[in-house]
């Protein structure tokens, strides 16, 4: 997910002009673009690929707490990199807490994202493979879910604690009723045991540690494909602090078994993110 800088073409006369503008007017001009559009421009000449270099260019794109993410997230930052190299660093897919966990900037815009994969989370049940199992696959950031065969107390608990910017956060559940494989280098699904899950909703819960709470709760369907459930949004104040979130999902209700169901991970992306990321929309 890094930024990458491909060599500058042979200048023509129709770009010949713009080699002329000075290099700390071009990148002040950067400082009003975004990432892609300064890469882009990067490529039209030597003046343009060293004003995007210049380090204001890309602190004013780097979260303004960005030095405690890199305490966080890195055991040993490299020192010697610039603010283009932090950035670019910064869009990849970084892991961290023993792999449970993977946070990276949107490449366009700067935000941070988080994901929280299955192993990383508190699953009533998780240790009996009568009732659930970690199966491998493809379709995960982290290589792996968690699938539940059938259980009476549903019950997924998780955690976190992390600098996150200040903003807006929405907070989702990746699911996916039905067990997906390749069988002859097509995608199947199996919903053998997919049931329980449109006679009592699920309930979402989100607390945070500066007093903020919200719960709602929805019907699990779409068998066959992967759903983000909005479980809540935060809003955090202090980037220069850790924000502790909990977060919830349950369907407790044991007059009836629920089954069938895979559990990627729990993902924190940027409010904003729901009005231009379609996927986010569903819930």
């Amino acid at each position: 997910m890094g930024l990458r800088f491909s060599s500058p073409p042979p200048e023509s006369p129709s770009t010949s002009a713009l080699a002329e503008l000075p290099e700390s007017c071009v990148a002040q001009i950067m400082t009003y673009m975004d990432p892609p559009q300064i890469c882009q421009l990067a490529t039209l000449n030597r003046a343009f690929r060293a004003a995007s270099s210049a380090d204001f260019v890309w602190e004013s794109k780097l979260p303004p707490n960005y030095p405690a993410l890199l305490r966080r997230i890195f055991a040993d930052f490299p020192s010697h990199l610039g603010k283009r190299g932090i950035y670019a660093r910064l869009c990849r897919l970084n892991s961290f807490d023993h792999g449970t966990k993977k946070v990276w900037l949107d490449r366009s815009l700067g935000k941070l994202c988080m994901c929280v994969s299955a192993k990383g989370l508190s699953i009533t049940g998780i240790d009996d493979r009568r009732y659930w199992n970690h199966i491998p696959t493809e379709e995960s950031r982290f290589g792996s879910v968690a699938y539940l065969q059938q259980i009476w107390w549903f019950e997924v608990d998780g955690e976190l604690e992390f600098p996150f910017p200040a903003g807006k956060y929405s907070l989702f559940f990746r699911l996916h009723l039905g067990r997906a494989s390749k069988r002859f280098g097509r995608r199947v699904c199996n919903t053998e045991h997919v049931h329980g899950w449109d006679i009592k909703p699920v309930r979402f819960q989100l607390w945070t540690s500066d007093g903020q709470y919200v719960a709602s709760q929805c019907f699990l369907d779409g068998p066959g494909k992967w759903i983000y459930y909005h479980a809540g949004d935060f809003v955090v104040e202090n980037g220069n602090a850790s924000t502790k979130v909990k977060f919830s999902m349950t369907q407790i209700d044991c007059t009836h078994t629920k089954g069938g169901l895979c559990l990627d991970s729990v993902l924190v992306y940027p409010s904003e993110f729901r009005k231009v990321k379609a996927f986010l929309s569903y819930s």
